[in-house]
């Protein structure tokens, strides 16, 4: 059985984040083939195209810890109805310079959790926007939008309603059948463009902004 490396980012910077219990969660329930490396986010500076000629050690490294996995899973919170800042920054490192996006043609999973009954749902739609453009295939179903309740989830990723962590194991077997999917659509020999940043090479680079 094959071995996928799954790079999980958690959206918030909150050291008691219920989106981390949720990650921890995750990971317990995931099938063995998959193995999961945190992608640090919160000493990254704000993104400006000032760093693009020498990027920082802390950009560098989340390029290269994307570029190291096989997937990438998001588990964040929502915030004011979309995408945690500290997050969308991570993200802006992770596709720049302009040309040598990281994200192209990886697998990705998108999942959070909240108090609110909505469940992340418009942060959601928030990153499939976003990771359309960036050109990384996403899970689409089963959609997961998690309603967090303390009495459910233990600190240590320990799920103790059945039905919550059926759920989320349904969720990460499916993900990692995508990723798999993903990636033998992506092997030599099928269509599509094996470089799919090289032509934005010779293209002009967006205006300033």
């Amino acid at each position: 059985m094959a071995t996928y490396k799954i790079g999980y980012f958690v959206g918030s910077l909150a050291s008691g984040s219920i989106n981390r219990t949720l990650a921890k969660a995750l990971i317990k329930l995931a099938p063995e083939e998959l193995e999961f490396t945190e992608i640090p986010i919160k000493d990254l500076p704000l993104y400006s195209y000032d760093y693009d000629a020498d990027f920082p050690p802390e950009g560098r490294a989340l390029k290269e810890a994307i570029e190291a996995a096989d997937g990438i899973l998001f588990v964040s919170p929502e915030y004011n109805r979309s995408i945690p800042g500290a997050l969308k920054n991570a993200i802006d490192w992770g596709s720049r310079p302009w040309g040598t996006n990281s994200f192209a043609r990886k697998p990705t999973g998108i999942i959070g959790a909240s108090p609110g009954s909505i469940g992340t749902a418009v942060m959601q739609s928030s990153m499939r926007s976003v990771l359309s453009f960036l050109d990384a295939p996403q899970l689409n179903a089963p959609e997961a939008y998690i309603t967090y309740k303390a009495e459910v989830f233990g600190d240590d990723g320990e799920v103790k309603d059945e039905s919550t962590a059926k759920f989320l194991g349904h969720y990460m077997d499916e993900y990692a059948a995508f990723v798999a999917r993903v990636l033998a659509a992506n092997a030599p020999g099928h269509i599509g463009d094996l470089e799919p940043d090289s032509a934005k090479l010779s293209l002009p680079s967006p205006s300033k902004s």
